[in-house]
C-alpha cells in the first residue's frame, strides 16, 4: 500500500498521483503539464499504462484530465470514474486537446522535414480521445463506490468547476486500513453559479493542492470576510468596462473555456439585469472560442445537483444565468478576425486562459499596444506562460514572432479566482474533526508547496510535506520508499538529459551575466516604482529557483 507523486509535485499542472493496493493500481487524475511544467515533466509516462486498473478524475480541466487519451493510446483498459458533469465536459475538452496536439504536430513536422528530420507525431489524436471516452463511468456526488475488494471511493463537491470533486478513498490490505482524501482543486467561496466547496471531516492521509498557498486573494469592495456577494464582483467588473469604453478601448479577457468563461458571463448578465452600467445598457460581449461555446451549452443544461442557490433561483424564474441578448458567440474564423477591426468598443472573452494558444493571442496582438484597451486576467497564470509575463509587467512580449509593446491597462479581477487562497485552504484542513496523520502538499509551485507545508506544520501542528516528482511513500507509516519506475527510462528522456547538460554548460555564462545585470540595475538611483517592482519580482523568481536548486543539489556528492 503505497503512493507515488508523478505529476503536479512541486508543480502546478500535470496532476497525476499513483496508488498501489491489493495488487491494484489507481491513478488520481492524469493531466497535461503546461507552461514551464511541460519542459520539466516531459511527455512520457514513468509507469506502464496497461497496468493501471482505475483512474479517478477530480475534474475536467486539461491539467487534470489531458493525458487520459495518451494513457488509453498506450494500453490502459481499466475504468475512469468521474461525475456526470465532468464526463460531459471531457467529451468536448479531450477532443479539443487532441485537435491542438494534431495541429502542433503538423506545424512541427513541416519545420522538421525542411530540416531533413523525421515527422513529429502528435501526443494523441482525436481518434484516441474519442476512444478514451468509452472507458468513463459516471457517478453522483456522495455515492460510495466499491472499485474492487478492499478499495472504495466517494466523490464530494469541491466547488471549483461544474462537476469538480474531492475524493475520499478507503483502502484495506490484509489487516491494514487507511482512509485517504484527495482535495482536487479546492474552490473559492461564493463563486458564481456553482456551490461552495464541501468540507470533509475524516482522513488518515490527505493529499491537497496549494496553488495559492502563499497568498490571500484581494477581496473586491463590498466583501464581508470570506463572503463575496455577486454584486461586489459585478461592480468591480463594471467599473473596468466603464473606464475602458469611455476611452474607446476594448476589454480583452483571456479565460479558460470551461468554468471561468461561464462565470464571467454570469457577471455580465448580473450587470445588465441590475443596470450597473446605465450608460451602456447593451454591452457587446463576444465569446470567441469554439470550445467555450460548447462548454457554455453544457453549463446551461447541467443544472440539477451542480448550481448554487442563487443560480437556481434565476433558473426557477425562467432566466438563463449565462445567456443574454447582447452576447454573441463566435465559432467562425473570419468572424473572429473581424472583431479586431470593429470601431466600437466591446468585450472579447477568448481562450486560452494562460494565453498560450488559441484565438486570444490574436486579440492580444491587436490590443496590448493600445493604451485605451484593458486586458483582464481572471485566473492563475503558470510560470513560463505568456499570460504570466504580461501580468508580471513585461514591457513587450513576442506573439507570432512579432514583438508587441504592452501599453494597455493590465488588471487582475479580484475575488474571481477558481482556487481557494491560503485562508480558504487552511479552513478546508481545519474542518477535519480528527487531525490527519499526514498531509502531502502538491499542485503548487515548488517554493509555494514547500512554504504551505511548513505553514501547516507550524500553525495546525499536522505533519505536512511537499513531495518531489517520483517520490514514493508507504501509506502505512508515510516513510519514504525507493522510487519504483515500472518502465525503463525512455530513450527520448535519456537524450533530453544529455542535451540539457550540454545546454547547461553553454548557458552558465548567460546566468552569470543575468545576475550581474540585475545587481547593476538594482543600484540605479533613478528607478521608478513600477520598474523597481518589476525588477524585484524578476530577482525573487530567479532567487527562489536558485534557492530550491541549492537545497536539492548543493553539497550533494551524488
Amino acid at each position: 500500500m503505497d503512493i507515488t507523486f508523478y505529476g503536479a509535485a512541486k508543480h502546478v499542472t500535470g496532476s497525476c498521483t499513483y496508488l498501489k493496493c491489493n495488487d491494484k493500481t489507481i491513478l488520481i487524475d492524469c493531466g497535461l503539464p503546461q507552461g514551464r511544467d511541460e519542459k520539466d515533466m516531459g511527455e512520457e509516462f514513468f509507469f506502464e499504462p496497461s497496468l493501471v486498473d482505475f483512474v479517478l478524475l477530480t475534474h475536467a480541466h486539461i491539467d487534470h484530465s489531458g493525458r487520459i487519451p495518451q494513457l488509453v493510446k498506450e494500453g490502459f483498459r481499466g475504468e475512469i470514474w468521474a461525475t456526470s458533469a465532468t464526463r460531459r465536459l471531457c467529451d468536448i475538452m479531450l477532443s479539443d486537446s487532441a485537435h491542438i496536439q494534431e495541429m502542433e504536430a503538423e506545424w512541427k513536422s513541416r519545420k522538421s522535414v525542411r530540416a531533413g528530420k523525421n515527422k513529429v507525431e502528435p501526443l494523441y489524436t482525436i481518434k484516441d480521445a474519442l476512444e478514451s471516452l468509452t472507458y468513463f463511468k459516471e457517478c453522483n456526488y456522495d455515492e460510495k463506490i466499491e472499485l474492487s475488494k478492499g478499495i472504495s471511493c466517494r466523490f464530494v463537491d469541491a466547488g471549483h468547476l461544474l462537476g469538480s470533486s474531492s475524493i475520499e478513498l478507503w483502502l484495506e490490505e490484509g489487516d491494514k486500513k487507511r482512509k485517504l482524501v484527495f482535495s482536487g482543486d479546492i474552490g473559492n467561496f461564493d463563486q458564481p453559479i456553482i456551490e461552495d466547496p464541501h468540507y470533509l471531516d475524516d482522513a488518515d492521509i490527505v493529499i491537497m493542492e496549494s496553488t495559492y498557498g502563499d497568498r490571500i486573494h484581494k477581496k473586491p469592495e463590498g466583501s464581508i470576510g470570506n463572503n463575496i456577494p455577486t454584486i461586489a464582483r459585478a461592480r468591480e467588473l463594471a467599473l473596468i468596462v466603464r473606464d475602458t469604453f469611455a476611452k474607446g478601448g476594448n476589454v480583452v479577457i483571456p479565460a479558460f473555456s470551461v468554468g471561468r468563461t461561464q462565470e464571467i458571463l454570469y457577471l455580465f448578465r448580473y450587470i445588465l439585469d441590475n443596470n450597473l452600467l446605465p450608460e451602456y445598457p447593451d454591452i457587446p460581449v463576444f465569446v470567441d472560442s469554439p470550445l467555450s461555446v460548447k462548454a457554455t451549452e453544457i453549463f446551461a443544461s447541467s443544472i440539477q445537483g451542480y448550481y448554487d442557490e442563487e443560480a437556481m433561483k434565476m433558473v426557477n424564474e425562467g432566466i438563463n444565468p449565462i445567456i443574454f441578448p447582447s452576447l454573441t458567440t463566435i465559432v467562425d474564423v473570419e468572424q473572429s478576425k473581424a472583431l479586431n477591426f470593429r470601431k466600437e468598443p466591446c468585450v472579447i472573452i477568448s481562450s486560452s486562459g494562460m494565453c498560450e494558444a488559441g484565438r486570444i493571442k490574436h486579440h492580444l496582438k491587436h490590443n496590448l499596444w493600445k493604451p485605451e484597451s484593458t486586458v483582464i486576467f481572471s485566473g492563475y497564470q503558470a510560470g513560463g506562460t505568456l499570460g504570466r509575463s504580461i501580468l508580471d509587467g513585461a514591457r513587450h512580449v513576442t506573439i507570432f514572432s512579432e514583438q508587441i509593446d504592452v501599453k494597455c491597462n493590465v488588471v487582475s479581477l479580484q475575488g474571481i479566482s477558481g482556487h481557494a487562497d491560503q485562508q480558504g485552504l487552511l479552513e478546508w484542513i481545519k474542518a477535519f474533526k480528527k487531525k490527519p496523520k499526514q498531509i502531502f502538499i502538491n499542485h503548487g509551485e515548488a517554493e509555494v508547496a514547500s512554504y504551505f507545508a511548513s505553514l501547516v506544520n507550524k500553525e495546525l501542528k499536522i505533519k505536512a510535506y511537499a513531495p518531489a516528482p517520483l517520490e514514493t511513500f508507504s501509506l502505512i507509516d508515510a516513510t519514504v520508499l525507493p522510487t519504483q519506475i515500472d518502465t525503463p527510462l525512455p530513450s527520448s528522456v535519456s537524450t533530453k538529459l544529455y542535451n540539457s547538460v550540454d545546454q547547461l554548460i553553454n548557458e552558465r555564462e548567460i546566468l552569470e551575466a543575468v545576475v550581474s545585470r540585475m545587481i547593476k540595475a538594482s543600484k540605479k538611483t533613478d528607478l521608478s516604482e513600477k520598474d523597481a517592482i518589476r525588477l524585484t519580482n524578476a530577482i525573487e523568481r530567479l532567487r527562489s529557483d536558485i534557492e530550491y536548486l541549492g537545497i536539492k543539489w548543493y553539497g550533494d556528492s551524488e
